[in-house]
């Protein structure tokens, strides 16, 4: 998850005249609607899908879908989003043909456009750019019941006791320890009986799964998003949690998370 506009790899492909209200276009006006903000947000903007559009972007360079006309005066990305129509979306760039001082950008973002918009079709008809691929081995993207996980509690611990709720940072190590111990035990248990509660997320160019963490007596809601990763054939490895807002960042670069204990 990106916090600052300096860190984005969108930024050294194309100037964006006016960002923010592009992605607020995007997200309120063109797009199939969809909760781009957390709900405890102060500050509406979504952030959501500016970390989508960031790296999908970078998955989409790294497979060489970033199209372009033969002359280079044109660019053109498959965003993955669609309208309430069904119709794909794309990012649609220009030579950037006046650049600011500092500015290095080979592009000019013009705008998000539909499928059938005129400039699409004359640029891009003969070479309409795909969606990033995150679907290459689809047994990943669920959970398998028959596999044992094997947690690494210490390194779940030492690496991110920041992340956990306030009141466990400063409890005793072996009682945390008990605690993850049983939580991992139960969000297993449950994953067992329902595959469904393990969402897949997309980080370090592979696919993981996240299973809810509930460390807090008497809460509904999970403290933490466990993630699982598939060692060999018949084994499920964890060292790490994520906060369930990094956890749902990660998971909506694949698809729109459709769980009961994952949402922004």
């Amino acid at each position: 998850m990106l916090s600052k506009q300096s860190n984005y790899k969108l930024f050294d492909f194309a100037f964006f005249p006016q960002y923010d209200k592009a992605i607020d276009y995007l997200a309120h006006s063109l797009a199939d609607k969809e909760d781009w903000d957390f709900s405890d947000s102060i500050d509406k903007n979504n952030s959501i899908l500016k970390n989508y559009l960031e790296f999908t972007y970078r998955k989409l360079l790294q497979e060489k879908k970033v199209c372009y006309t033969n002359d280079n005066k044109f660019a053109c990305f498959n965003t993955g989003l669609v309208t309430a129509n069904l119709e794909d979306i794309f990012g649609f760039f220009e030579e950037y043909k006046s650049p600011k001082p500092n500015f290095k950008t080979p592009f000019c973002f013009k705008g998000f456009l539909k499928k059938s918009d005129h400039s699409i079709l004359k640029y891009f008809s003969s070479s309409i750019p795909d969606i990033a691929d995150f679907f290459d081995k689809p047994e990943l993207l669920i959970f398998n019941p028959k596999y044992e996980l094997i947690p690494d509690l210490d390194h779940i611990i030492g690496d991110n006791l920041q992340r956990f709720p306030a009141h466990l940072q400063n409890a005793d190590m072996a009682e945390l320890r008990r605690q993850l111990h049983g939580a991992i035990e139960e969000t297993r248990k449950k994953a067992r009986s329902n595959y469904k509660i393990a969402v897949p997320q997309y980080y370090g160019n592979q696919i993981q799964l996240l299973l809810p963490l509930h460390l807090t007596s008497g809460s509904p809601n999970p403290d933490l998003a466990l993630v699982i990763h598939r060692l060999n054939d018949n084994t499920y490895t964890a060292r790490t949690c994520l906060t369930l807002k990094m956890a749902y960042n990660n998971a909506r670069l694949i698809v729109k998370p459709q769980s009961n204990w994952l949402k922004p």
